[in-house]
């Protein structure tokens, strides 16, 4: 197929992902997979990020044939904080925390998207980074522990751990419920403050994870997670969510069945009767993180602002 190239038109400025998606009659999935892969350019330069904003009258040119660039590397403004034990790191769109790592709501083997596919997770990429800065035993592959995850659309503040004894202690903490983060959303509709309690299944019934029904619950992992409100949005709320538990797509699936999907959602939106905003991607990011540092017994934490996709968002929807 021969290189094809389209203007931006008047509407379609912002997410490079959504201008590729309309442009070429692509999907989400193979629109991102396309910029991923290197087939994009914007104004003659070879384009990988997603959330890239295009301006109207923008040339962009898809090249189907064009060659996959070479994985990303991590920069160090990225690399938020590096020690002996820890390296806390602000986690990109578009990244998965591991490989082959499945992002959909659906149990092993259901419902992932066939156009996805990994292109350098970000422990690879952390441990790319510690051993070209030479933070690593000479000749080694840099230990890295995996103590949490965030999901691949979702940006924001995530750590690994660099030894044995900082991984017991941290993944301690985490099965106490004892770290701290919190994550800025918007959301579809109205979204009243409150603190969501549920018990979260793999299967609820159709193949994604949800929350047991019933009084009491008789199976599932208890979820809590503690929502306040931000700023209400025409038509989406922006909002906090601060973590008691930290289950598997536990945010999005309690926002979902509070009948408050996230802009962006494209697991947990079934039955959703309302109006829903086209987003560049997952509305979610993780805004704060704190533990007990396993060296220094001493809190620690960290801040990350809204990125700049979800500030735009809430720019467009702010009330006038």
């Amino acid at each position: 197929m021969a290189t094809q190239t389209a203007i931006v038109p008047l509407g379609l400025e912002g997410p490079l992902d959504r201008a590729v998606r309309a442009l070429f009659g692509a999907s989400w999935g193979k629109a991102r997979a396309w910029i991923a892969d290197g087939k994009v350019r914007v104004a003659g330069e070879v384009a990988t990020a997603p959330t890239l904003r295009v301006r109207v009258g923008t040339a962009i040119a898809f090249e189907a044939q064009a060659r996959r660039p070479r994985t990303a590397e991590l920069s160090d403004e990225e690399v938020v904080y590096v020690d002996a034990q820890v390296v806390v790191v602000a986690k990109p769109v578009g990244v998965s925390t591991v490989p082959y790592e499945g992002e959909s709501g659906a149990r092993p083997g259901r419902g992932r998207d066939p156009e996805s596919t990994e292109r350098g997770s970000l422990d690879s990429r952390v441990r790319d980074w510690l051993q070209k800065r030479r933070l690593a035993p000479r000749g080694g592959r840099p230990s890295l522990g995996v103590v949490h995850r965030l999901d691949k659309e979702t940006s924001g503040l995530i750590v690994f751990t660099r030894t044995w004894l900082a991984k017991q202690h941290l993944a301690a903490q985490f099965r106490r419920h004892s770290v701290s983060r919190r994550y800025l959303a918007i959301s579809h509709g109205d979204v009243r403050g409150r603190t969501v309690r549920s018990f979260l299944l793999e299967d609820r019934g159709d193949g994604l994870r949800g929350s047991a029904r019933g009084e009491p619950p008789r199976q599932g992992r208890e979820a809590i997670t503690h929502v306040e409100v931000i700023e209400r949005l025409v038509g989406a709320t922006l909002v906090a969510c601060r973590l008691e538990t930290g289950r598997t797509h536990q945010i999005r699936i309690h926002l979902s069945e509070a009948g408050h999907p996230l802009l962006g959602e494209r697991v947990y939106l079934r039955g959703f009767p309302g109006p829903t905003f086209e987003a560049p991607r997952l509305m979610l990011h993780a805004t704060e993180l704190g533990f007990v540092h396993p060296a220094t017994e001493r809190s620690v934490s960290w801040e990350l602002p809204m990125p700049d996709d979800m500030r735009t968002m809430v720019e467009r929807l702010r009330r006038r």
